[in-house]
């Protein structure tokens, strides 16, 4: 066993007599995780499927709760696809306990997706920015996160496009996924508008004077 794991570490392959040559690269994550419905998240959260949306381009601290294990993993799994975004599927905790170690491994971070069957981690604030309550169908934001997730003309419409494709009995899942990451490139083209060159000149970054000049409603200028 041992030798497998270190032969798929350093290599990224592994051979055996039953399976001949195993390659790392075939069973990757992000696949598995699509593996679930989008459909069924946005069945379940509706037009407040968009604060998920938010939260995950914002990169903000989502805390997922259900007893169900089952349930949890389910709706957790196929989160990051709302966004398309491979990274996401990076900052996932699957199944997660309040324990001291665990926390710590929260508490570094800057933002995750964390899943939890206790039900006991809704009193616990300091955890989350966004708080996916699936029991009980509701979304509730922190209210340290509300400036920048207030729900503006262009969330709505977001969320409209979301809501109007998942529905769709013609559409399969892959055909949602794809319809609301063409929104999500529309969202970081017009965001592209307002970068400079950094002072180092290696990447990008925002210009908030252009911003303001734009004149936007105040919630699309936080998201953006």
């Amino acid at each position: 066993m041992t030798e497998s794991y270190m032969a798929v570490l350093t290599k990224g392959m592994c051979l055996s007599e039953e399976d001949g040559a195993s390659l790392s690269k075939d069973f990757d994550a992000p696949k598995a995780y699509l593996a679930g419905s989008i459909k069924d998240i946005v069945s379940q959260s509706g037009m407040e499927t968009v604060i998920s949306y938010i939260a995950l381009l914002l990169k903000k601290r989502i805390v997922i709760s259900h007893p169900s294990v089952e349930a949890v993993q389910e709706f957790t799994r196929m989160l990051p696809a709302l966004v398309g975004l491979r990274h996401v599927w990076t900052t996932l905790y699957s199944y997660m306990h309040l324990s001291g170690h665990e926390l710590d491994a929260l508490q570094v971070r800057t933002g995750y997706i964390a899943r939890y069957v206790d039900l006991e981690v809704s009193n616990r604030p300091d955890l989350d920015d966004v708080f996916v309550n699936l029991a009980d169908s509701e979304i509730p934001v922190a209210s340290l996160a509300k400036e920048t997730m207030t729900i503006g003309e262009v969330h709505k419409e977001i969320g409209q496009l979301i809501v109007q494709s998942a529905e769709d009995p013609e559409k399969p899942d892959s055909q949602v996924i794809e319809d609301i990451s063409l929104k999500t490139r529309e969202v970081l083209t017009s965001l592209a508008s307002f970068t400079d060159v950094s002072d180092n000149g290696e990447k990008l970054a925002l210009n908030f004077e252009a911003l303001k000049q734009k004149q936007l409603p105040l919630a699309t200028e936080n998201f953006l």
